[in-house]
C-alpha cells in the first residue's frame, strides 16, 4: 500500500502551530496507518483548521453530501475530525495532533499505539513542543490555598472559572493511560482530563469523556491535588481545558523534571510559594511533594523561582499552613484567546526555523 496519503497527512498536519514533524524512522506515519483507514486519510486531507458544513466539504471532493456526512460523523466518533454544532448544523474541521489526535485516541489506544507514541515523542515531539519557547499551558493552584487578601482575575480563580463554564466533560489521561500500557508510569487518578464549552460538547458526543457537573469537577480537582498533580489548563484567559499532570506521564512535564528543560517551554507559572518561617517546621512534606524539585529544606524550606512551576502542591499538602500562593510579580499574562496563544506559537517556531 502507497505511503502517499499518509505523507500527505503529514505535511498537513505538520503545518499546525504544534506540528507533525517527520522522523527518520518513519514512526509519525505509522501513527497515521493505526489512526487512519487510507480513506479516512483522504477525507481529512480536505479539511480546513475553519469549521465547515459537510457540503462544503463534498464540493471540494467532488463527492456526495449525505456519504462525505456519514464519514465525517464516523471520523469524529474515533477522534479524527473535530465536530461543533452552530446554529443546529453540524460543522467539522481538522484537528492537530496535539491537542488532538493524540489526546483523542484515549478510548481506542492499545499497547502497539501507546510504543508508536512514545517513540514519536522521545524521537521529535518533545522538540516540537518545546522549539517556540512560548508555553502551551498556564499552571493555576486550587484557590483554598492562594492568600485571600490578594485580588485576582477571573482566570486565576479555578474554581470560579469552572462553575462558570456550560459545559463540561471528564476523562481519562491520555499520557498516564500510555504508560500503563507500557508497564511504567504511577498509580496516580486517571479520569482527570476536564474540557469545557465547545470542546466538552465534542469530548461527549464523540463518547470519548463524559458529561459532569461543576461540582464533580471541582472534586476532581481536589482529589487529583491530593494526589500530586498539576492543574495546568491552556495558556489563555478563556478556559478550555484542565490536564492534571504528574511529571513523570505527562507529555510537558517530561521534559522539565525528565530532560532538565526551562519550564518556560512548556508551563507558564502564573504563581509563586511564600513559606512562613514562622510556621514552617522543616518536616520536608513539601519537599515530597514537590513534581519538579524546586524546593529545598534546611531549617525551613526555601524554593527555586526558577524551577517552581506554581502548582501550590507545596501548600495544600503543608501540614502546619506554612506556605500560601501569591500571584507573580513579573508574569507572562495568559494570551486572550486559544488563537492568540496558537498564533504567537506559530509566529516564535517559524522565527526559530529561520534561524
Amino acid at each position: 500500500m502507497s505511503d502517499s496519503v499518509y505523507q500527505k497527512l503529514q505535511g498537513m498536519l505538520d503545518r499546525f502551530p504544534l506540528g507533525y514533524p517527520q522522523t527518520e524512522s518513519g514512526v509519525e506515519l505509522e501513527i497515521l496507518k493505526r489512526l487512519y483507514t487510507p480513506e479516512e486519510a483522504s477525507i481529512a486531507l480536505m479539511l480546513r483548521p475553519k469549521p465547515e458544513e459537510p457540503s462544503a466539504i463534498a464540493a471540494r471532493m467532488n463527492g456526495n453530501e449525505s456519504e462525505i456526512a456519514r464519514k465525517l460523523a464516523a471520523m469524529a466518533v474515533k477522534g479524527l475530525a473535530f465536530r461543533s454544532e452552530r446554529g443546529g448544523k453540524l460543522l467539522y474541521n481538522a484537528i492537530p495532533f496535539m491537542i488532538g489526535l493524540y489526546e483523542y485516541s484515549v478510548k481506542r489506544i492499545d499497547k502497539e499505539l501507546a510504543g508508536l507514541f512514545k517513540q514519536y515523542y522521545d524521537e521529535a515531539y518533545q522538540t516540537e513542543m518545546g522549539v517556540s519557547n512560548i508555553p502551551g499551558f498556564k499552571v493555576v493552584p486550587i484557590q483554598k490555598f492562594i492568600d485571600g487578601n490578594i485580588a485576582l482575575y477571573p482566570y486565576q480563580k479555578i474554581e470560579e472559572d469552572i462553575r462558570s463554564a456550560r459545559v463540561i466533560a471528564v476523562s481519562e489521561c491520555v499520557c498516564r493511560k500510555e504508560a500503563k500500557l507500557l508497564g511504567h508510569g504511577c498509580d496516580r487518578p486517571m479520569e482527570t482530563c476536564l474540557s469545557f464549552g465547545a470542546a466538552a460538547e465534542y469530548y461527549i458526543n464523540s463518547g470519548i469523556g463524559r458529561a459532569i457537573e461543576a461540582d464533580e469537577a471541582i472534586a476532581i480537582v481536589k482529589k487529583a491535588d491530593d494526589a500530586g498533580l498539576v492543574h495546568a489548563g491552556a495558556n489563555a484567559k478563556h478556559l478550555s481545558n484542565i490536564c492534571n499532570c504528574c511529571p513523570c506521564c505527562c507529555a510537558s512535564m517530561k521534559g522539565i523534571v525528565q530532560k532538565g528543560h526551562n519550564k518556560r517551554k512548556y508551563l507558564n507559572a502564573l504563581f509563586e510559594p511564600i513559606i512562613g518561617a514562622d510556621l514552617c517546621t522543616a518536616c520536608g512534606m513539601c519537599l515530597d511533594r514537590c513534581p519538579v524539585k524546586a524546593i529545598e529544606v534546611d531549617d525551613m524550606a526555601t524554593f527555586d523561582p526558577e524551577r517552581c512551576v506554581g502548582c501550590g502542591l507545596c501548600a495544600s499538602g503543608c501540614p502546619s499552613e506554612a506556605i500560601t500562593m501569591l500571584p507573580r510579580k513579573s508574569i507572562d499574562e495568559p494570551y486572550e484567546s486559544a488563537h492568540a496563544l496558537f498564533s504567537s506559537i506559530l509566529a516564535a517556531k517559524n522565527q526559530q526555523i529561520q534561524k
